[in-house]
């Protein structure tokens, strides 16, 4: 395993579709002095709802969409017109995660971990890149005497580095079972767990069947159980009497970027337009015709069951038949997309040049 030359080689999936590069502050002017993303509230601008925004969220009639350096924008007008909220970082956003019309997280660059109790107005940061290196090796050299001395050696490493190099990885997604347990996951097998809403977090680094150290690019669960996605086919779901996510066999050994999960089903989408779907927990997968050859990178189940995906080409796709087949959207304003959140008829879509709104179709009747 050589995880240093992976460290300069990998790209870090959507981060890389969609052209964020702002992993560190800069000073503007010569002379100026150096201020970390981590240190640097987010900007106000008044361009911001045409800027990479890369995910979106609707928290109860709120729309909210967050993006580069630290930009989180809301609407209360359907998206008529936006407003910026307060963030204490200006580091890059790569995912949103609402329970209900109040309480959400945003995570990103650097480690970041935003919650807000105010449905997105004003956020606080739960945990930085700093705290979280710290909080990895001080676990990974707490693990007991027993614990795969391979294993072992390598998070060993693999923490000291991470200490060693700075808050530079990226959590990558975020999900909430309710309003206290949850999961955040990103770069090179970076992973936590809290159990009390976000006010203390676990590294799980150890928890998962994810030997060489994948990216984890997509956390979803349903009742049926929690699943994770990431790079070169990696495909994990909780035991959650090990207290462990164990590996799955994939028939796809690219990318997946995210996953849908609901009772009965698991499909997980990633490169080259590729979506499979399980009815078993995720022992046996099947194609999903999705008609498009570009990546997906967000979907979405809605409330009456259908199925939603966005791609990198502006594909919005539906599916009524649990991803049997999809449709695609005929939409006002197409665009290269990043994030999708939908409600009732609102579909919210963010990408590189910022944010659309546009109207969701009823599903199709059956006779």
């Amino acid at each position: 395993m050589n995880l240093p030359a992976r460290r300069l080689a990998v790209p870090f999936g959507l981060a890389a579709l969609f052209g964020v590069t702002t992993l560190f502050a800069a000073p503007t002017v010569p002379g100026e002095r150096f201020v970390d993303v981590l240190d640097q509230p987010a900007m106000e601008s008044a361009l911001v709802t045409q800027r990479l925004l890369q995910a979106s969220a609707i928290a109860g009639d709120r729309l909210v969409a967050a993006g580069a350096r630290g930009h989180i924008v809301y609407s209360d007008d359907g998206g008529t017109s936006w407003q910026q909220a307060r963030v204490p970082v200006s580091a890059d956003l790569t995912a949103l995660f609402f329970v209900d019309a109040m309480r959400g997280w945003a995570v990103g660059h650097e480690g970041v971990v935003l919650h807000t109790a105010d449905g997105g107005v004003s956020w606080d940061l739960q945990l930085d890149g700093r705290r979280a290196n710290a909080l990895v090796l001080e676990h990974v050299n707490s693990l007991p005497a027993d614990t795969d001395p391979v294993l072992l050696e390598t998070l060993k490493s693999e923490a000291g580095r991470a200490v060693a190099d700075g808050p530079s990885l990226p959590f990558l997604d975020v999900w909430f079972a309710d309003a206290q347990e949850g999961f955040v996951v990103g770069a090179y097998n970076l992973i936590f767990h809290t159990r009390d809403g976000g006010k203390t977090w676990e590294p799980w680094v150890e928890r998962t069947q994810n030997e060489r150290f994948y990216h984890l690019y997509g956390i979803r669960g349903s009742e049926d159980g929690v699943y994770i996605t990431g790079e070169l086919g990696l495909v994990l779901r909780l035991d959650a009497d090990a207290g462990r996510f164990l590996a799955l066999s994939t028939p796809y050994e690219g990318s997946w970027f995210g996953l849908l999960a609901k009772p009965g089903l698991v499909l997980a989408y990633g490169l080259r337009g590729t979506a499979f779907r399980s009815f078993d927990g995720g022992q046996t997968w099947e194609a999903a015709t999705t008609g498009i050859t570009t990546s997906i990178t967000a979907g979405q189940v809605l409330a009456d069951g259908r199925l939603l995906l966005c791609s990198q080409a502006g594909d919005v796709l539906v599916s009524d038949d649990d991803g049997a087949s999809f449709q695609r959207l005929a939409l006002k304003a197409p665009m290269s997309y990043a994030g999708l959140a939908a409600a009732g008829d609102t579909l919210l879509l963010s990408g590189p040049r910022g944010v659309r709104v546009e109207r969701l179709p009823p599903p199709v009747a059956t006779p």
